[in-house]
């Protein structure tokens, strides 16, 4: 990530690197390596519903408590408290995350990286559609299936249903195309974090100090106390799920949120803002985690 922010700040790639590249991982090698991933585990370790209730119970109060945050101390429109809101809860679990579980747990991380990585684009970003176009469409015909179809049909999402069809339907894929796959697969983690600087370095700082310290804090310190708290005490998981699922609740905000405040022109600057200096923050947050996790 570090040198994806250098090459960014010198311009020593060509403009539109940071999209073309953050494309091919999120069009290519992160459906590639979901699909390898699951369709070599069962139904059973993918629906791990402790864990889904500890990581997506966490991440729902965020949503809510990051909305009342908005609508009583930085009132805006609907669109732009939904975006606040979303900002204090997604976590960069495909980017930044996903590496990350990958590197410390190896293969043991995988289904449980995945989780996070689906439930923040498949569940929570389409909830900020919902919102949005609510807003958007106030005294006029309510049309919400088209951003909601858009959400439900990324490669990601497909990959993951076509990864546990096969892993249910217990078909035997061949060697070639597994190794295919996990070929395209092992570019996501270089190619993520990289794009992930590359687009750091073209972001803005600026914006309401206020608001953006707030959801700093909400992202990297409140999110995975209360993930904590609903992983070790409510659902009481063992082994690395709760570990898992608190690192991913402590990364930093992700960025789906910037691209939906450039769709809907709101909340753009603050989001980017947020992004960008919660990402640097939890250069040194995520470091101290590990350390208390004895990781």
């Amino acid at each position: 990530m570090v040198a994806g922010y250098f090459i960014g700040r010198f311009k020593l790639l060509p403009a539109g690197a940071s999209e073309v590249l953050s494309r091919f991982v999120f069009v290519i090698a992160l459906p590639a390596l979901i699909l390898a991933s699951l369709s070599s585990i069962t139904i059973a370790e993918f629906f791990n519903w402790h864990y889904i209730g500890a990581l997506g119970g966490g991440m729902l109060a965020m949503f809510c408590i990051g909305m009342l945050v908005a609508r009583y101390l930085f009132p805006g429109s609907l669109t732009a408290i939904s975006l606040h809101g979303l900002t204090a809860m997604y976590s960069s679990t495909g980017y930044i995350g996903l590496p990350l579980v990958l590197t410390v747990f190896g293969d043991a991380g995988r289904a449980p990286g995945i989780i996070g990585a689906i439930i923040t684009g498949l569940v929570f970003a389409p909830l900020a559609i919902i919102l949005a176009e609510i807003d958007r469409n106030q005294g006029s015909r309510f049309r919400v299936w088209p951003p909601l179809l858009t959400a439900f049909t990324r490669p990601p999402v497909i990959a993951v249903v076509a990864g546990l069809s096969v892993s249910a339907a217990g078909i035997d894929v061949p060697l070639p195309v597994t190794t295919f796959f996990e070929l395209l697969g092992g570019a996501f983690v270089p190619c993520a974090l990289f794009a992930a600087g590359l687009f750091i370095a073209g972001c803005s700082v600026r914006g309401a100090t206020a608001e953006i310290s707030w959801l700093i804090c909400a992202k990297l310190i409140l999110h995975p106390l209360v993930t904590w708290w609903l992983a070790y005490r409510v659902f009481e998981l063992e082994g690395i799920l709760p570990v898992v699922a608190v690192v991913q609740a402590a990364l930093p905000s992700g960025v789906p949120v910037f691209v939906l405040a450039q769709q809907y022109r709101t909340f753009v600057t603050r989001s980017s803002a947020t992004i960008v200096l919660s990402t640097a923050i939890s250069v040194v947050t995520l470091s101290a985690l590990f350390i208390f996790l004895g990781r």
